[in-house]
């Protein structure tokens, strides 16, 4: 494995703080504070916060240890004409890990939110989830197909440990499961231990193009709990999604990131297209001069993608 392929595996994490409070109903009458009025859900793996008062259901699933803050850029203005839910994964930022002690973080991220999807009656959700969260949402697609209308995939793989192998090798769970584990037993040895800001830094270096980006991400790398980001990190390496793309009915976008250095177009448009050759409608979106937060380093080419996707 190469440095590179190290670091993106161990850098795709960012974190924030949460505060469990009891779901309330949102009143729509006050239009001035429409989209400032939100409740939090508390759920064994993840919290979920509600924006907005009309309009069809869009759930936004940040990546591996990133915050519902990585949506910040989007949430608002889907909340005049949709109700949002942003989820946010228990342990990051601060935030009680709660069941994300053990083992099953992302089938407990799904089945979590197939729990909340069902109980507030949610119909033809759009869901959008970027790098381990557009893991969850295929894992959600093709597992419970009744809960999810569309899915955007943002930046992410059916199966990220393909990033570790040379190029033509049929890489498999069994694989990668050694080394994956010895990355998640390295990061969860930090625990308790003083934050090492220069190592922050330098993981979060290749995640973002803008300086800006970087230092947000960089602190909520350092906000995470790192029992969970390592678990979190072993599953998202360990789970391959590609013998199920075949059972997600919903309608795919994928949105991509390239740029002058890594990946370049000629190289990421081939790759992804066969990543997810199997999915059966699937509409392919690139976002160029962007990293892997394309929502932070292009915010406007990302809403007008996002745009697009929930008008469907």
């Amino acid at each position: 494995m190469t440095s590179l392929s190290i670091k993106a595996c161990l850098v795709v994490a960012a974190a924030f703080p949460l505060v469990a409070l009891t779901a309330q109903p949102i009143h729509a009458g006050d239009k001035a504070n429409a989209v400032a009025a939100a409740s939090v859900q508390q759920m064994d793996h993840i919290s979920v916060q509600a924006l907005g008062t009309r309009g069809s259901p869009v759930i936004l699933i940040p990546g591996l240890s990133s915050p519902r803050a990585a949506w910040d850029g989007v949430a608002p203005g889907l909340a005049r004409t949709h109700i949002v839910y942003l989820v946010q994964v228990n342990g990051f930022g601060g935030d009680e890990p709660r069941a994300n002690l053990e083992p099953g973080i992302l089938k407990g991220m799904v089945a979590d939110l197939d729990t909340l999807i069902t109980a507030r009656g949610i119909k033809g959700a759009a869901v959008v989830g970027h790098s381990m969260g557009g893991l969850v949402g295929m894992m959600l697609a093709a597992r419970h197909p009744e809960s999810v209308g569309r899915l955007m995939v943002v930046d992410a793989l059916p199966f990220f440990a393909v990033m570790m192998a040379p190029p033509g090798t049929d890489v498999t769970a069994a694989m990668v499961e050694p080394r994956a584990a010895q990355m998640r037993d390295a990061v969860r040895a930090s625990y308790g231990k003083p934050a090492d800001p220069a190592a922050a830094e330098a993981n979060v270096a290749g995640m973002a193009l803008r300086p800006e980006n970087r230092a947000r991400m960089k602190a909520w790398a350092l906000a995470s709990d790192p029992r969970v980001a390592a678990e979190a990190m072993y599953e998202n390496l360990t789970t391959d999604m590609r013998p199920e793309l075949d059972a997600i009915r919903a309608p795919v976008t994928l949105v991509y990131a390239w740029n002058d250095t890594y990946p370049r177009k000629e190289r990421a448009d081939p790759f992804f297209r066969n990543q997810y050759a199997a999915v059966r409608r699937i509409t392919y979106v690139d976002i160029g001069d962007s990293a892997h937060f394309v929502m932070l380093d292009q915010p406007a080419k990302f809403q007008a993608a996002l745009e697009a996707f929930v008008a469907e």
